[in-house]
């Protein structure tokens, strides 16, 4: 059975978030093609990963012979977020932009599953696994854009779940969320309601994409 691992990090709940709306599209469609898969999913906003501390990073380096009672209880903790990553099929991100770059508790998840000589180094663990994040944005930061070198969203997760833990990545970006909320972006609002469109067709064309590709 195929195991999808949706993570949202949106602090705002339901369709008031563009990626959660975006990341329930393609989860739907993607449970259609695998009825009898397995969803795991993790609500970072809901239950926040603890982030890294000294404890958890060093258990990293350590014998597990060597390491301390609170060594070996902070891994653990890691190592569940590790296996979840390696036990995936297909991996979903929601990643909005928040001042320019992803929420904190999204960083804390990333830095719990970053470990050398397992998910990175020369033969990453879960190497090849597709993974989609829908990057979602108050406004544009396309290439051309005034706002370009703000852009640290895609540029930092495709460093580091692409050229780090190997993963085959691909985004999907509903811009412009903040048009019909802000009065100054009121002529951008067209162009929010055709990204918003073009996203939820990409959540599900992707989703049916990774379906075949699994079944293949």
């Amino acid at each position: 059975m195929a195991t999808l691992l949706h993570i949202d990090s949106s602090v705002f709940p339901g369709e008031a978030s563009s990626s959660r709306s975006v990341t329930a599209a393609f989860r739907k469609v993607w449970e259609e093609q695998h009825p009898e898969g397995t969803v795991v999913y993790r609500d970072l906003a809901a239950a926040p990963v603890p982030h890294i501390t000294a404890a958890a990073w060093s258990a990293g380096y350590a014998a597990p012979s060597e390491r301390t009672p609170e060594q070996s209880t902070a891994f653990a903790a890691r190592v569940k977020l590790i296996e979840e990553l390696e036990q995936a099929d297909t991996v979903l991100i929601g990643a909005p932009m928040y001042n320019f770059s992803i929420p904190s508790t999204l960083k804390a998840w990333l830095d719990s599953v970053l470990l050398l000589g397992r998910t990175a180094g020369e033969a990453p663990s879960a190497q090849g696994t597709p993974v989609v994040v829908v990057a979602s944005r108050g406004g544009s930061y396309a290439p051309g854009t005034p706002r370009e070198g703000f852009e640290f969203v895609q540029n930092y997760l495709e460093a580091v779940l692409k050229g780090t833990l190997g993963l085959d990545l691909d985004f999907i970006v509903p811009e412009l969320t903040m048009a019909p909320r802000n009065p100054a972006m009121s002529e951008l609002v067209p162009l929010y309601h055709a990204s918003r469109e073009r996203a939820f067709e990409d959540a599900t064309t992707k989703a049916k994409e990774l379906a075949k590709r699994l079944a293949a």
